[in-house]
């Protein structure tokens, strides 16, 4: 799988996704390690998520897996927090940051099913 292909697959996942009562803005840096290498961020602003394959610099949270365990866990396959204690995740910034990210990933699973 190639970086486009992965970032592809994660703005499909996200692609009218919305979250209502979520009024504040996250801006996540996701560095994908391994196969499809590279750097994209999600962004949630007005209850809107975006996927840019770009890095973003003033971000809240940085995340770095493999493409494998990000789409996994992006789809709600796997859990954030046994990713995190198992090492398949690495979390810089504020962990109540990844718990607002965990709320996008419920959102994701509850409206793409």
């Amino acid at each position: 799988m190639t970086f486009d292909e992965m970032v592809g697959k994660i703005r499909s996942l996200c692609d009218g996704v919305e979250l209502k009562d979520y009024k504040k803005h996250l801006a996540v840096e996701v560095a994908v390690k391994g196969d499809a290498e590279g750097v994209f961020y999600i962004e949630v602003k007005d209850g809107k998520v975006d996927v840019q394959p770009y890095a973003y610099n003033d971000r809240d949270i940085r995340f770095t897996a493999t493409a494998e365990n990000f789409i996994k866990l992006a789809s709600g396959k796997l859990d954030p927090v046994l990713a995190f204690t198992t090492g398949k995740l690495k979390v810089e910034g504020g962990i109540d940051k990844a718990f607002e990210f965990k709320k996008v990933v419920e959102a994701i699973k509850a409206q793409k099913g």
